[in-house]
């Protein structure tokens, strides 16, 4: 028998990050969790699968939108015509859901009961599929402690919503260990809650799926759920299903060679080049570009983001409008402290001070300074002119104590700056 896993859809809840984009894909945004769901249910017509279980977190929490349950109506509607029953468990976005609560489901749809775990048994198959929905959204004790033995002669499928071992990324409902789940004796658990694909091998099979549709860019690479081929006497082959319709990137790009920003857009243009070029399929893409390194092109970097961006959107439309936008781009780059730039520096500074310390008795130099910093001074109010100490000793001609006295102060300020 062949079943595909998948977990947290969260229908119609937004993609977030491409709203301040002037030619953001609208259209796609608004409608992304509901065309992956879609791909799902067509994969699991075209490859006719036996039975799916959604592992909770179908809805999105208090949306009260009632379309989106009635497009999952739909859509188990289309399964009910292929024959393929569903099997869902409700996770805490819909313990809070006004849909979990108020929709019927179709007849095709059996949902794990609330109050304690209960078992569906698919006699033909010789499958039995144990699991508890959440009540309630702040569900925090180990429901996995009340999962019943496995069924002998079955292919026993544990379906769970948890934070696996205290997931430090996500809330830590029904938490439960690895060698929990391993010690009650299933097949296969049939995890969600955690948005990232994850398995694990022993005496059970342990999957999250991750979530069908990435929504924003923390949630990066492709996305989709699993699809399981099985007998009663184990696993033999698991397959990540691909369904997402948009997918995030993070895209680092190391400046450490760059002298310019001209010379940073053409490596982010190389970057982005690349990318696309080795992204499989179609997909548009969703990037963040962060530059970083020590690079001597730090200085025309700091304060022009905007600018970057403006070049960086440019490149993005010349490689694909509709394969490519920009989410973000980011600076985290620092001015270059190689040993050749601080050995330049500490010369200049050296000659600096030479120079300030052999004007104390160079008079014509000291005429020279005098008749330009006079040229300042005039200009001021009366009253700076005769009280500040340093206007009052150019003004009296007292130009080398002056000096002797800005320079260490100048020196060792500018030792100080980047």
């Amino acid at each position: 028998m062949k079943f595909i896993h998948a977990a947290d859809i969260h229908l119609d809840s937004p993609l977030t990050g491409l709203s301040a984009y002037a030619d953001a894909p609208v259209d796609m945004l608004r409608t992304a969790t509901r065309d992956a769901f879609t791909n799902l249910v067509t994969e699991a017509i075209e490859q006719a699968v036996d039975f799916m279980v959604i592992a909770g977190d179908l809805y999105d929490g208090t949306w009260k939108d009632h379309n989106t349950g009635i497009f999952f109506c739909k859509e188990m509607g289309r399964l009910k015509k292929a024959g393929i029953p569903v099997y869902l468990l409700f996770g805490n976005h819909d313990a809070e859901s006004e849909m979990t609560k108020k929709l019927q489901l179709p007849d095709n749809v059996f949902a794990f009961d609330t109050r304690k775990p209960s078992t569906f048994r698919l006699e033909d198959l010789k499958v039995a599929l144990h699991g508890r929905s959440f009540k309630e959204k702040e569900t925090l004790e180990n429901l996995v402690t009340g999962y019943p033995a496995p069924l002998p002669g079955m292919f026993n499928i544990g379906v769970l919503h948890t934070a696996l071992e205290g997931n430090a990324a996500h809330a830590t409902y029904a938490p439960c260990s690895l060698d929990e789940l391993h010690a009650k004796g299933y097949h296969y658990w049939a995890l969600g809650h955690v948005h990232e694909h994850q398995i694990w091998q022993g005496e059970s099979t342990v999957v999250f799926p991750g979530n069908l549709q990435g929504r924003h860019i923390r949630e990066t690479g492709p996305r989709g759920a699993v699809i399981v081929t099985a007998d009663e006497d184990g696993i033999h082959d698991l397959q990540r299903l691909f369904v997402d319709v948009l997918r995030w990137a993070s895209l680092e790009v190391d400046a450490t060679e760059c002298k310019s920003l001209s010379d940073v857009v053409s490596m982010i243009g190389k970057a982005l080049d690349g990318l696309v070029q080795s992204s499989l399929s179609t997909i548009p893409l969703a990037v963040r570009v962060a530059v970083t390194g020590n690079t001597a092109a730090h200085g025309d970097l700091f304060g022009l983001e905007s600018q970057l961006r403006a070049e960086v959107l440019a490149l993005a439309v010349t490689l694909g409008a509709e394969r490519l936008w920009i989410e973000k781009v980011k600076v985290a780059t620092a001015s270059a402290d190689d040993g050749e730039a601080l050995r330049a520096r500490a010369d200049a500074l050296s000659d600096l001070q030479d120079l300030l310390q052999a004007a104390e008795s160079d008079a014509d130099f000291l005429k020279s300074l005098q008749d330009d910093l006079l040229g300042l001074v005039n200009k001021a109010p009366l009253e700076l002119q005769t009280s500040v100490p340093y206007f009052k000793a150019i003004r009296s001609g007292d130009l080398v104590n002056l000096v002797r006295e800005v320079r260490p102060g100048l020196v060792s300020h500018l030792a100080k700056v980047e």
